[in-house]
């Protein structure tokens, strides 16, 4: 067989796919790796749109999940929002066309890659076989109902059906038939829209489990978080591949127009300091640049100063609102909130909340409660892969109050909230389920880590002086009746009275240490039962010895951001 025979045979199999049967064939990129994952997958990135379109139409979420088990793992999903509903037209590529969206710019969102649930309408199809219902209503007194399933061989919709019937309101709701398994604990649906209650406090979700138990998950905030606002790409994020693609694209006339109109904090004087330090003419059309013009023109962005990143793409839920969120679904006694100042990688402007929810109903045994977000989105997978993780593992909680064995999680009633912000989350995969550690960010989330813990710590260390005193009271009672009766004697004064002056001493000391405590939470009232020593115990000794009541404060701490809940 001859060497050119060979090449023609190999050449005649070459052929490109689409970018459908590319995920048909590795699923498990976009977590859909096993039954119970790929469950969960389907309802969070139905949930995740929901959330999205009523957060940019400016409506509070109202958002419905049920599970059907209608066979043997086979289930069927149903979410159902308030949103403003989708446009007729849009409705077949939007959810059965992989890589469409408007999710392709520089503006906060739960997705941003534009496959989330059209990979689910994919593996409804690809598990069961069955295609997907969608319902939509925008409120012009018609319901668009479409039974769709994707062309795999060339990533477009299929219309099984299309039809419009007369309906009053506004909404989506869409029906997916997957294979999955259903469980319970800490990787379960349950808890996924537990911690999306959370971080999303202005949502009011229902869930409807397989055996048709109903959940709740009630408002608690009625304001929406700010809205974010889209930018455009900041020089220092770019790499030469980028530049050359938009150089060859761009209507700009010259290189000055083409960097104030393309770029974020980029003005004329910055334009000019660049094209400068390149040796290239302000004039020059950008379409005509050569390789070698283009490399100078990149070189010369590195050395010119330009403002950070614009901040009001990026819309945090807020120290309050987070409050309101982990007191509703964990009621811990005592709750410390930290919102850092927005920050920059890779000329992404980024932003760390972080949340710690001390005591009350939480597990006073095993690890702590670690919850991890990006962009208000629970992280239920890929936890040890992830620099939130990291970060919390490498922070010295013993420091705080908080036992902590060398290179392991914390032990203690402790729930740690962590949400990272960004226009674009550096995902470790496809499947968005956990965070790159860039140096940057995991600076940012100890540095919030640091802040939120210094508040707890105060508040512990006032609580463990309750506990003394209360068992210091007690011992005195046990003496004072001898001491109380000599001093009667010696002085010739009434017993009742001097009885009175002692117990009056020992109320005030008392009182003395219950402000102490109220202070740490900044003026919030605490409970009174707690005060009066009833929960004395909810410290364990070893609790007590690794307080460490010495720690210099490297950061400032900020006013209102934690409270003790009542």
């Amino acid at each position: 067989m001859s060497e050119e025979f060979i090449a023609d045979k190999l050449a005649k199999e070459h052929r490109s796919i689409s970018v459908a049967e590319f995920f048909e064939r590795n699923k498990h990129m976009l977590g859909f790796s096993n039954n119970t994952k790929a469950l969960i997958t389907c309802v969070r990135e139905a949930v995740d749109n929901a959330l999205d379109a009523c957060e940019d139409a400016r409506i509070l979420p109202k958002i419905y999940v049920e599970l059907k088990e209608i066979d043997d793992e086979v289930f069927r999903v149903i979410i159902e929002d308030n949103g403003p509903g989708i446009k007729k037209k849009n409705i077949p590529n939007i959810f059965a066309k992989l890589l469409y969206g408007s999710k392709f710019n520089l503006k906060q969102s739960r997705g941003q890659q534009g496959i989330g649930i059209s990979a689910a309408v994919l593996y409804a199809q690809l598990s069961t076989g069955r295609t997907t219902k969608i319902y939509s209503r925008i409120g012009d007194g018609k319901t668009h109902i479409f039974k769709l399933r994707i062309n795999v061989s060339s990533n477009e919709p299929e219309i099984l059906s299309d039809e419009t019937i007369k309906a009053d309101g506004r909404g989506t709701r869409i029906e997916l038939t997957v294979r999955g398994r259903y469980i319970k604990g800490r990787q379960s649906i349950e808890e996924y829209i537990k911690q999306t209650a959370i971080m999303n406090p202005y949502a009011q979700v229902v869930f409807v489990d397989p055996q048709g138990q109903q959940f709740e998950f009630s408002r608690v905030v009625d304001a929406l978080p700010i809205e974010a606002k889209s930018i455009k790409l900041h020089p220092h994020g770019l790499e030469i591949g980028i530049l050359m693609r938009m150089l060859k694209n761009t209507e700009a006339r010259n290189l000055v127009l083409f960097f104030t109109s393309e770029f974020s904090r980029v003005g004329r004087n910055t334009a000019v300091q660049i094209c400068t330090k390149s040796g290239l003419d302000t004039k020059m059309k950008p379409t005509t640049l050569s390789r070698t013009d283009t490399e100078s023109l990149f070189k010369a962005i590195k050395k010119v100063n330009i403002q950070a990143p614009q901040t009001d793409c990026l819309s945090p839920v807020g120290a309050e609102a987070i409050k309101k969120g982990l007191k509703k679904e964990m009621n811990p006694e005592f709750i410390s909130v930290i919102s850092r100042p927005p920050a920059v990688y890779s000329g992404y402007p980024f932003q760390i909340e972080v949340g710690l929810g001390y005591g009350g109903d939480l597990d006073k045994e095993g690890p702590i409660h670690l919850i991890r977000y990006a962009n208000k989105v629970p992280l239920i997978y890929e936890q040890s892969a992830c620099s939130i993780t990291r970060a919390v593992l490498k922070s010295n909680w013993k420091r705080y109050g908080i036992q902590q064995s060398k290179n392991s999680f914390p032990t203690g009633p402790l729930a740690v909230v962590i949400h990272i912000v960004s226009v674009w989350v550096p995902y470790t995969s496809e499947g968005k389920e956990a965070i790159a550690s860039y140096d940057d960010i995991l600076k940012e989330i100890n540095l919030a880590i640091q802040e939120a813990a210094r508040k707890m710590k105060i508040y512990i260390s006032k609580k463990v002086k309750i506990k003394e005193a209360e068992a210091r009271k007690k011992i005195f009672h046990i003496y004072c009746t001898d001491v109380i009766d000599a001093l009667a004697n010696i002085t010739d004064h009434p017993r009742q009275k001097i009885e009175d002056g002692f117990n009056a001493l020992i109320n005030e000391k008392m009182k003395a240490f219950e402000v102490d405590l109220t202070n740490a939470g900044k003026g919030v009232e605490i409970q009174e039962e707690f005060i009066t020593g009833i929960k004395s115990d909810s410290i364990s000794n070893s609790e007590e010895q690794t307080i460490d009541t010495e720690e210099k404060q490297t950061e400032p701490i900020q006013d209102n951001d934690e409270e003790v809940v009542q």
